[in-house]
């Protein structure tokens, strides 16, 4: 058995920049990964096929689901034989948040799989298998901090972000990204600096939370995001705001007390509420059992 592990992402920013095509937007974005990390086991299976087990209720258990789109693709990449499979997942990171979990989980998989099977790829193998399966799923493999341009996939490694305590609540609300996507395409294009791209380069942690944006926040304009934006900004924040499509925030603090005093009251009122770090690592091995 393989246990692997993929770390959470959030935008520190985020623009539309353009269309490839009828079905592809062109993004650049400035991607950071935290310490909330997805859990997968994998082992090889007597029975036929990919059996694929949630700790969550409510999420597709088939080819709707990125880790089993994640483990056909590696299948079909290595031209190995796909025998039985077990893939058991436990997810910490919520679902419809912008955090990017179904991605760590097919990047966990694809990681997990490399050493199952001893296929000895590489990380540029393992992102080119993971850029098929979803935008985000090459940059859950790397971990760190990325410039993401073109569909998200094509990643110029930054700095990771310095240390710090980053408070994350989602609100129920969960949204759609192709929704998301469609409001943009109706909006009036907007002009965004990209000084945080030269604050990641130079690691000034405050010029960073100064310089953040995300188009989608801009568009959306959910009131729960303000709400929760509001709570992080009274406990003075750096800065705070939606990442990805949303619709989960985050706030980043120099302090940990204070960042645990504003989870301790948005608790209060959310379900889902994290304090987190910068994870300078990617997808990787936690254990192996039984293996030669």
């Amino acid at each position: 058995m393989v246990v692997s592990s993929a770390p959470a992402k959030i935008n520190l920013s985020f623009e539309v920049t353009g269309r490839r095509d009828s079905a592809y937007h062109l993004v650049r974005t400035v991607m950071q990964a935290v310490s909330i990390r997805e859990l997968v086991r994998l082992k090889k299976s007597r029975n036929h096929g990919i059996n694929l087990v949630v700790s969550r209720p409510g999420i597709p258990l088939d080819k709707n689901n990125t880790a089993y789109k994640a483990a056909l693709a590696f299948f079909e990449y290595t031209g190995l034989k796909m025998p039985g499979i077990d893939i058991e997942i436990t997810k910490n990171i919520p679902v419809g948040a912008g955090l990017a979990g179904g991605s760590a989980d097919a990047a966990a998989v694809l990681v997990g799989l490399n050493v199952l099977f001893g296929t000895g790829l590489d990380t540029g193998g393992l992102s080119k298998i993971g850029g098929k399966v979803g935008a985000d799923v090459p940059f859950c493999i790397t971990g760190g901090a990325a410039l993401g341009t073109g569909t998200g996939t094509e990643l110029e490694m930054l700095p990771s972000m310095p240390d710090c305590f980053i408070v994350i609540a989602k609100p129920e609300i969960s949204v759609s990204t192709a929704e998301a996507y469609r409001l943009i395409d109706g909006a009036v294009a907007a002009v965004y600096s990209r000084s945080i791209e030269d604050a990641m380069r130079t690691g000034d942690l405050h010029s960073i939370a100064r310089g953040m944006f995300n188009q989608f926040e801009d568009v959306l304009g959910i009131p729960e995001v303000d709400r929760i934006k509001g709570i992080m900004n009274k406990y003075r924040c750096l800065g705070c705001q939606m990442t990805g499509s949303g619709s989960a925030v985050f706030g980043i603090f120099d302090s940990e007390k204070v960042a645990q005093s504003c989870a301790a009251e948005l608790d209060g009122l959310y379900s889902d509420v994290f304090i987190c770090r910068p994870d300078p690592e990617g997808a990787r091995i936690e254990k192996l059992q039984g293996m030669r």
